[in-house]
């Protein structure tokens, strides 16, 4: 358990009401994180948190539902789950509750109806226009892109690994403890530009997906030590 390592007691899931959202917010609730979860409707944030926390009613959990500036300006460190479409949208809109923290950007640039398809956005990916938006005094880290909420909401062992990168090197390692604390394998895979390439890979995985009748490809980092 990570609990309150790096002063880090609530995550913040801006846009957590979609599977991926609610599948983060289940496991760093089961490692004993109090999240937050966000949305444009309060309504929508209090279902999901009352779902997320259904999942775990053996365990003493702390989950509630927020508007999205009132979970962005609470929480210890930010996860944005929202789509690409609304991306740039929402981080002008929550730029002042964001300084000074860590945001995790798990938006990938999809643009239907062509997903299987890599398209990069002008800024070269979502966590370098993440980071133009929001300025320096924010450290946006790309993460969780090549993880299914299938294997989110599983309890079983998951064998994709996870990709951290941009930001700077403490943020990374932060972010790193935050995977493993959601029981998940991660590496520093180095400065916001190599973002483009892990927020590419989900297209492809996607891809594979379609082609191979599956729903939970991901990818395995080899030859390195696993400890």
């Amino acid at each position: 358990m990570q609990l309150e390592q790096h002063g880090i007691k609530s995550i913040s899931i801006i846009g957590g009401t979609g599977k991926e959202g609610k599948g983060l917010a289940y496991r760093w609730a089961k490692a004993g994180y109090r999240i937050l979860i966000g949305s444009r409707q309060i309504e929508k944030a209090a279902a999901a948190a009352e779902e997320v926390t259904s999942k775990l009613l053996n365990m003493p959990v702390e989950i509630f539902g927020m508007l999205n500036e009132d979970a962005a300006s609470t929480g210890d460190l930010a996860v944005l789950t929202v789509p690409f479409s609304a991306h740039s949208q929402m981080l002008e809109a929550l730029k002042g509750h964001l300084q000074g923290k860590i945001l995790i950007d798990v938006t990938v640039p999809l643009v239907p109806p062509r997903i299987t398809r890599v398209q990069m956005p002008p800024a070269g990916s979502a966590t370098q226009e993440a980071q133009g938006i929001l300025g320096p005094d924010v450290q946006v880290v790309a993460a969780f892109q090549n993880i299914s909420y299938d294997n989110l909401l599983s309890d079983e062992p998951v064998e994709c690994d996870v990709l951290v990168c941009g930001g700077n090197k403490e943020s990374r390692k932060i972010v790193l403890d935050l995977v493993a604390a959601a029981g998940l394998t991660g590496w520093d895979a180095g400065p916001v530009e190599n973002s483009v390439v892990v927020e590419g890979l989900t297209s492809i995985l996607l891809g594979l997906n379609k082609q191979y009748d599956a729903r939970a490809a991901g990818i395995r980092i080899t030859g390195l030590p696993r400890d």
